[in-house]
């Protein structure tokens, strides 16, 4: 079976996973961006077939252009959809999809061709489980970004003149968080409820700048002492991560946030309780007090 696949971009060219997917499964790779031009030729540069390119550079939202990138994927007949799981590149693929009739799928940990079918292994009920699909008919799939390779050459990116549904910003509100894409992270320093003030994140930012590390946190820290930006948080409904290595700082290791980083290749948890749940699923366990355990690991770093 040749996958003709198609993968779509609002904006943020860090699809490298979308690509890698891609090209393991033969058959053609081409990307719809609406964005910038220069994410246009980002993804050009990034080892892809073909590139068309939706400039969304007005008051209009990546959103308004749903109905034309719609029209030109679907013009395509593409076996596979890929999108990044980011906002407006799911509402971008779910208009395409939806002109297909295309089933879409979340949470895909690997994407084989078998004959006719394209066959997914998903995580289902928040990492404690797995099914796999089988699908002969157009699929669509919303995967981790992942930074964008670089290749040796750029394909020609092909300008699209598209009007957009009458949507505009009005306003725009910069949030007061520095945004963070965790899944491209190959070091993630966690922060947990035994952290007792957001001022002690300087703790935490210190020993990250060692490791040169991305701080996350559990849901509470971001969505209950909003201590952090909500991208930062690790869990069931928050991001899924794989980094080199993953430390777990005042983390009691609940289910709900443990399946976020089951992809991690090692963790480090650090911890007052011996008992801590965290430390069935760590490769290192320090049972001890994280202010004295953080700034003396920092120091030995440095």
């Amino acid at each position: 079976m040749s996958v003709n696949t198609w993968i779509i971009v609002a904006g943020d060219p860090a699809i490298g996973t979308l690509i890698d997917t891609a090209r393991s499964l033969g058959g053609s790779v081409s990307v719809a961006v609406v964005g910038t031009r220069e994410v246009a030729d980002t993804v050009a540069a990034a080892g892809v077939d073909k590139v068309i390119w939706f400039d969304a550079a007005g008051s209009a939202p990546a959103e308004a252009y749903a109905t034309a990138v719609a029209d030109a994927v679907v013009a395509a007949a593409p076996s596979l959809l890929l999108a990044a799981n980011r906002a407006s590149d799911r509402v971008l693929l779910g208009a395409a999809a939806a002109r297909l009739q295309a089933p879409v799928l979340t949470g895909a940990k690997s994407v084989v061709a078998e004959g006719d079918a394209v066959v997914v292994a998903c995580s289902i009920f928040g990492g404690i489980a797995e099914e796999t699909v089988s699908v002969t008919g157009p699929l669509a799939l919303l995967l981790e970004g992942g930074p964008v390779p670089a290749a040796s050459t750029a394909v020609e990116v092909e300008a699209v003149t598209a009007t957009p549904l009458g949507i505009t910003v009005v306003e725009t509100k910069p949030s007061s968080f520095e945004q963070v894409d965790l899944g491209a992270a190959s070091r993630v320093v966690g922060i947990g409820r035994g952290l007792k003030t957001k001022e002690d994140l300087a703790l935490v930012n210190a020993l990250a700048a060692v490791v040169k590390a991305e701080v996350a946190c559990s849901r509470p820290v971001a969505e209950g002492l909003d201590w952090l930006g909500k991208d930062r948080y690790i869990g069931v409904s928050g991001a899924h991560i794989s980094p080199d290595v993953y430390f777990a700082i005042g983390i009691s290791g609940q289910l709900q946030h443990m399946v976020g980083v089951r992809g991690a290749k090692t963790i480090v948890a650090i911890n007052t309780d011996a008992n801590a749940p965290v430390f069935k699923e760590a490769d290192y366990c320090l049972v001890g007090d994280l202010y004295a355990l953080v700034p003396a690991i920092t120091a030995a770093l440095q």
